[in-house]
């Protein structure tokens, strides 16, 4: 069998159903061997698109999405979704053309050494240096991309490679079961909880798998322990749930992190370092119980007592055969935490103001999203507006990055969602900055019949970096930018363009958009010029004082 059909026959052993891809010549082999097959291939428009697309299909999925690109430029247009996937824990196998290996063709025309490129960016790079190692190394790429901790791993294919015979046989994917923790760190941890006063669960990034989010859900109803979540363990638990205290979208100085200085212990499921610590350890501080697929990573602000090493879920399903509600655990505190974070949120979520308030578009779109509709958040300042004040209430219903943290990655990342949920309502909302990174996508969501909307929030400059200069006391400077007309620009794609022109035309333009179907670019003027006062400053001066 030809080396290009022997890759394509692995990849579908894999369960692989989408190859998001912009080929090359050097990729050609390997696109008439994907031809014959049931693997569906999504040309983009770039190949940071393909990538964001292949991550989050791993994301919601927990199966590598592959995604394709041909050697130099377009290799190195995959830097910043492999970083993407990386840091985020997505699981993204990436394959890359090369000139032929075993003789020259052009001398070292486009050439570039994209495995060491590519090697501190992934768990596993490696180039493909005959036919008969196809099978293997596919297998260890998807192997690998998947196992705790998930990330992207990367293949280089020469051309000529693609072109050799070979017998060797495909591999089935092998029978694997995560470890779980020993028993005596269970029961320590059990006993430490029992013992505590005033625990609190942390969950984090790496507590957003199916069966652990299953487990979180009845600890917590069983015990009643309050809930506090990091950005990227946004939906772990049901936000509009009793016991759900708040989200940590600002670093510090919130009402949340009152929340967390109040408790004696804290349960810190799914830690994972790549996100912005949701709090500083210190000594004489609250004990913190480490529960995660791998041991902490030490550092000065993290040096947890007890580790809970193996399986999420199972550690979880553990921990509740030892414990029951205790008599002397005080919740008053955390909940009443809760109550005045609630009303401060509620603040300007009705102010008919144009331009549209963060606050009062969060509560609108919360309105008309049902309880499983997908938001896709690129990188920028409305993103701590909806970590903070847009309850999710289920797994993977907020899609946003606070790892990588890149612009650009928003629409593809909604279009991804789209095509792995298509019975779902799915809405990206991107930054004017962030949206034109990545815009030339519309095209290829039009070409795939995608019903999306795709809000763009318009503030005509670059608004997080804004906030940020006010917040070092910097005058205004070097930040603001022009814009095309976004209706005209949706149209020229095939799109549909919409401009609000006052606040109370947007919940209702939304349900517009979600009835007619198809792609909807919404031009959304946001004012951000509270930003500065109510999360600098204001929401400091009122959490101190609880």
């Amino acid at each position: 069998m030809k080396a290009s059909d022997l890759f394509i026959r692995a990849l579908e052993k894999e369960g692989v159903e989408y190859i998001f891809a912009i080929p090359g010549e050097e990729n050609l082999d390997m696109l008439e061997s994907l031809r014959g097959s049931k693997i569906k291939l999504i040309v983009t428009r770039h190949e940071q698109g393909a990538g964001f697309m292949a991550a989050t299909y791993g994301r919601l999925t927990g199966k590598p999405g592959v995604c394709m690109s041909t050697l130099g430029p377009g290799a190195t247009n995959l830097v910043t979704a492999a970083a993407y996937a990386q840091l985020g824990g997505m699981p993204m196998v990436m394959v890359t053309g090369q000139k032929p290996i075993k003789s020259s063709k052009q001398g070292q025309f486009q050439i570039i050494d994209i495995v060491d490129m590519m090697r501190p960016l992934t768990k596993f790079t490696k180039t493909i240096v005959g036919g008969d190692y196809v099978p293997a190394h596919v297998r260890e790429a998807f192997r690998q991309s998947e196992e705790e901790r998930p990330g992207a791993t990367h293949l280089e294919f020469p051309e000529d490679i693609a072109r050799e015979h070979s017998t060797m046989p495909v591999l089935e994917p092998s029978y694997n079961r995560r470890p779980i923790a020993e028993e005596k760190a269970v029961r320590k941890a059990a006993e430490a909880i029992a013992a505590s006063r005033k625990p609190l669960l942390l969950v984090g990034a790496g507590a957003n798998r199916k069966l652990t989010a299953k487990m979180l859900r009845k600890f917590v109803d069983k015990l009643g322990v309050p809930v506090v979540t990091t950005q990227m363990g946004k939906g772990v638990i049901d936000e509009s749930g009793p016991h759900f205290i708040g989200n940590t979208a600002l670093s510090d100085g919130d009402f949340v992190h009152r929340a967390i200085e109040q408790a004696d212990l804290i349960i810190n499921v799914g830690h994972d370092v790549v996100e912005k610590p949701p709090f500083f350890m210190r000594p004489g501080g609250p004990e913190v119980v480490h529960i995660n697929f791998n041991s902490a990573q030490v550092d000065p602000v993290y040096f947890p007592q007890i580790e809970v090493v193996g399986d999420i879920a199972n550690s979880l399903w553990q921990l509740d055969q030892h414990l029951e509600p205790q008599d002397h655990w005080s919740f008053t505190d955390a909940h009443r935490i809760r109550a005045a974070l609630q009303k401060h949120i509620q603040e300007g979520s009705n102010a008919t103001t144009f331009p549209i308030r963060p606050q009062r578009l969060v509560k609108d779109l919360r309105e008309v999203m049902p309880e499983k509709g997908i938001i896709a958040l690129d990188n920028g300042m409305f993103k701590i507006w909806f970590a903070r004040n847009y309850p999710a209430l289920a797994p993977n219903t907020v899609l946003l990055d606070n790892a990588l943290a890149t612009m650009g990655a928003g629409l593809p990342s909604a279009m991804a969602a789209k095509l792995v949920c298509p019975d779902r309502r799915v809405v990206a909302i991107c930054g004017d900055g962030g949206f034109m990174m990545n815009s030339q996508e519309i095209e290829t969501a039009v070409r795939l019949k995608l019903d999306l909307i795709v809000l763009i929030l318009r503030d005509d400059a670059y608004g997080m970096i804004k906030w940020k200069q006010a917040m070092m006391e910097f005058d205004n400077f070097g930040l603001d930018f022009g814009n095309p007309d976004f209706v005209d620009y949706a149209k020229s794609y095939g799109a549909h363009g919409h401009r609000i022109t006052a606040t109370d035309e947007f919940k209702p333009m939304i349900e517009k958009c979600c009835r007619a179907g198809g792609v909807h670019l919404v031009d959304v003027p946001v004012d951000y010029s509270h930003n500065d006062r109510i999360l600098n400053h204001e929401i400091r001066e009122l959490s101190s004082k609880l």
